[in-house]
């Protein structure tokens, strides 16, 4: 081949790389790109040692069931998983409903609309997002609404992140993001005028312990909405098929047990609350949510090459294959659970801290 078939062999070359992973390598929100993918908090050279302690959890149930432990799991699950998150799904880590002529991310947006109008608050308001990742539904949320949004998430690297977007935004005067852990929050008693939580308190081990402090820092006849993960009324534990998924879900989603739809309700009274409307959003005639996750499967090909490619030339940290992989196997599970109708991502509450009753004179 003379000199000019190479030149031109080496630009297509070149070309097909940009067009890789320039192009074909930002998420939908242009939230990250895949060559800037580490491992959040962790250094580049442990990744993958933090991928082997957060399997380690799972070989010690009994530690993921205890609440000192279960901090310390979901910040290494959120490191490895983050930068992941955003370049190949988008800067909202849930998921929502298909909506004929929307497209996915106008459908992730009305989603979490539909959350704050549910709480009924106004501008000015002060909200608070109860796990907020890097705050997606908190900037739709405020755009939307003209609240005050305070974020809490236990993960130092998503508030940092948070605090970029909001600022990129334009959105930095109504966003603030707090680093905590939503089962101590630092928030005054009676301090917000409404909340919500988007598929987050799935990761409590208790998930009474959340919701007496969502119910400790509202102020009386405030609104709570929170989304919940759950296991549906076609979940059969006596089914080896039934509880193979479930489980691969909590696995692949640092999550401590799912619960079943028929607990939520119940666990809200406990804590004080007044329930004031539950719906499965998942149930027709909604579309299905896993949708996105069928149509993504040539994406998740393509994105694991490319993972594979930019660790092997040691761009990407080692152990950077083994979490997107994790999390492919993981996108099967719940695929396989929205099918079989076994598990929800989206099983609502709406609750209310009632009133302080009158003094007696």
């Amino acid at each position: 081949m003379d000199s000019f078939g190479l030149f031109c062999t080496g630009a297509l070359l070149a070309c097909g790389l940009y067009w890789f992973v320039c192009l074909l390598g930002p998420a939908e929100q242009k939230g990250k790109r895949a060559v800037h993918l580490s491992g959040g908090s962790i250094s580049s050279e442990n990744v993958r040692d933090n991928y082997n302690q957060y399997w380690s959890f799972f070989r010690q149930p009994k530690e993921i069931e205890t609440a000192d432990k279960v901090p310390d799991f979901v910040d290494t699950f959120y490191n490895l998983v983050t930068d992941i998150y955003e370049w190949g799904w988008g800067q909202s880590f849930h998921f929502s409903p298909s909506i004929t002529g929307k497209s996915h991310r106008e459908a992730t947006r009305l989603h979490e609309e539909m959350a704050v109008d549910l709480i009924q608050v106004k501008p000015g308001d002060r909200i608070l997002d109860v796990g907020c990742g890097v705050g997606g539904p908190m900037r739709a949320i405020a755009a939307h609404s003209r609240a005050n949004v305070v974020g809490i998430t236990i993960n130092d690297y998503q508030v940092n992140r948070a605090r970029l977007h909001n600022k990129k935004a334009g959105l930095d005067s109504l966003c603030e993001v707090v680093c905590g852990n939503f089962l101590e929050m630092p928030f005054k008693d009676n301090s917000f005028d409404g909340a919500y939580s988007i598929e987050a308190t799935c990761h409590a081990p208790k998930l009474e312990d959340v919701y007496a402090e969502v119910f400790r820092v509202l102020k009386p006849g405030s609104l709570y909405v929170s989304y919940e993960w759950v296991t549906t009324d076609k979940y059969r534990a006596d089914n080896p098929e039934h509880v193979e998924v479930i489980q691969g879900i909590e696995r692949g989603d640092a999550l401590p047990g799912l619960r079943s739809y028929k607990d939520i309700a119940e666990i809200s009274k406990k804590v004080g609350f007044e329930v004031v409307k539950e719906k499965d959003l998942a149930m027709p005639p909604a579309l299905p949510w896993w949708t996105r996750l069928k149509m993504g499967r040539i994406a998740y090909w393509r994105n694991h090459v490319l993972v594979t490619v930019l660790a092997a030339i040691g761009i990407a940290p080692k152990g950077t294959v083994d979490v997107h992989d994790m999390l492919f196997k993981t996108a099967d599970y719940l695929t396989r659970g929205g099918d079989s109708g076994i598990f929800s991502p989206m099983h609502m509450i709406l609750l209310r801290k009632p009133q302080v009753p009158p003094s007696k004179s």
